[in-house]
């Protein structure tokens, strides 16, 4: 008989699991470039996908990833806009009110890091 503990931590890794494969599907995933390929590009790299909090105003747009480590690269918008690096992991992690979780933009049209607000 499962504890109380280990049927939370099982319910948190499929709810894991399951955002993880809401925000970075293997269709998404595969049209990617890797990290540091489109770097010569500048502001011109295209952001390929974007996430966003549904309770925030912040947004990350990923232009470049590494499987390997789960990174991407990218323009994030929060408080002010920057580039860097950000892990698919942060973005699972995120937690909102009422249980809310970072979300990708299923209908975002890819367009150069220049032209993402």
């Amino acid at each position: 008989m499962k504890t109380t503990n280990e049927n939370k931590m099982n319910e948190d890794s499929r709810r894991i699991a399951r955002i993880r494969r809401q925000l970075l599907p293997d269709e998404v995933r595969d049209r990617l470039p890797m990290l540091y390929s489109q770097e010569e590009r500048g502001m011109d790299a295209v952001a390929q996908v974007k996430f966003f909090t549904p309770w925030t105003s912040w947004t990350w747009y990923a232009s470049e990833y590494d499987p390997t480590e789960e990174l991407f690269f990218g323009v994030v918008v929060g408080l002010e806009r920057e580039f860097g690096y950000f892990a698919l992991a942060e973005l699972v992690s995120v937690s909102g009110p009422g249980g809310l979780a970072i979300e990708r933009d299923e209908f975002w049209n890819p367009r150069p890091l220049s032209e993402c607000a």
